[in-house]
């Protein structure tokens, strides 16, 4: 298996303040990772050390094999990042901005003035080449950030809220974007308040809280850990909520004339329950799954956590 990130026994103190608590990470290469957490998680404080803007306390980090301290160039140069607040020189046009991005990471003129058009047409910006940045748009201003992130053609692309305050299309079409680069082979790795972009892109999450990792695994492996709510109505509705005696069920209760059935991985349950429903005289006429999403899943993890660590 081959690492596009490995973090081992990670710390970072700040004064009394331990943002990163032995943290463990790995994504691998060619992998669309995210990163969720409250405020205050860790996980810009990771990602900062990733990319060399903090420098680590204890443990490793490397990228792509290489040790984000003692190997700076070689990690950084591999490294696309688009972080969450602007940090973008307001006085030139946004072309020569990202040509003096490119120059940084040692990419000649003539390609860095190649790879710039390049990116500004990735991220529908061509037209606006020769505008500054503080004339552009909120919107237009998120999708520049992802365009300097891309014009060192990076093998890891980090993300830090990149659609943070953006209407939905414009989230969507950045989806769009992020999506067919990780097509193309980069390791994308996202961290996100957003639970659907989670659910929607990721291939696996990692959710942290208090500096630390609480759990890892794909989005459809933690909704399955969440409770499903079936609603069944019934050809006669019951007077009385029905008694099941299957694994996994929760709760059963009677609303009005439906039956709502609270269950682990209610969708692989519901043939059973179907038929058991049957063996008991009740004949189903319509049934319907509202699956747990990773919002509640993430929630209940990181309460769990909390309740641990007290």
């Amino acid at each position: 298996m081959s690492l596009s990130i490995r973090a081992s026994d990670l710390v970072k103190d700040y004064a009394d303040v331990r943002a990163l608590d032995g943290l463990d990470l790995e994504v691998e290469a060619g992998e669309f990772f995210g990163l969720l957490g409250p405020n205050g998680a860790g996980k810009t404080t990771f990602i900062n050390i990733l990319v060399g803007l903090a420098e680590r306390t204890a443990g490793e980090a490397e990228v792509f094999g290489y040790d984000v301290d003692d190997d700076y160039r070689q990690a950084r140069d591999a490294i696309g990042l688009a972080p969450q607040e602007y940090n973008v020189d307001r006085f030139f046009p946004i072309h020569e901005v990202l040509e003096h991005k490119a120059g940084y990471h040692g990419i000649p003129p003539g390609e860095a003035s190649r790879r710039a058009q390049e990116a500004l047409d990735t991220v529908g910006l061509a037209e606006k080449a020769d505008t500054r940045f503080d004339w552009l748009s909120g919107g237009m201003k998120r999708r520049f950030m992802l365009a300097r992130a891309l014009v060192s053609d990076p093998d890891l692309l980090i993300l830090d809220e990149p659609t943070a305050g953006v209407d939905v299309q414009l989230r969507r079409d950045l989806w769009t974007i992020i999506n067919r680069m990780n097509d193309e082979g980069t390791t994308i790795l996202l961290t996100t308040h957003y639970i659907e972009e989670a659910e929607r892109l990721c291939d696996r999450v990692a959710i942290m809280d208090e500096g630390r990792k609480v759990e890892v695994a794909s989005p459809g492996e933690l909704m399955d850990r969440g409770t499903d709510r079936i609603t069944i109505d019934l050809r006669e509705p019951p007077t009385t909520a029905p008694d099941l005696s299957l694994s996994g069920v929760h709760d059963v209760q009677l609303s009005g004339s439906q039956v709502v059935v609270t269950a682990a991985r209610g969708s692989a349950l519901v043939p059973d329950l179907v038929r058991e429903l049957d063996e008991r005289g009740y004949e189903v006429a319509e049934l319907d799954i509202e699956r747990a999403s990773l919002e509640e899943v993430f929630v209940d993890v990181t309460r769990k956590e909390s309740e641990v660590s007290a």
